[in-house]
């Protein structure tokens, strides 16, 4: 079985981590980032949504 070409991993009391070759998007289609690996945030507190800025660590977030 080949690998996916694109995995997303819920890190525990964190963000998703997102590897593989994607594109983050917004509404209007512009390309946010083009990289890799990204950590999207689950908690809702980042300062640089859609993206984790570790806010997490600070704020009390426990996973659903």
């Amino acid at each position: 079985m080949s690998e996916p070409a694109v995995r997303i991993t819920v890190c525990p009391e964190g963000p998703l981590l997102v590897r593989g070759d994607f594109e983050v998007v917004d509404v209007e289609g512009n390309r946010l980032d083009k990289r890799r690996t990204i950590a999207l945030c689950r908690c809702g507190g980042s300062a640089t949504k859609p993206f984790c800025d570790g806010t997490h660590k600070v704020n009390g977030f426990e996973r659903p």
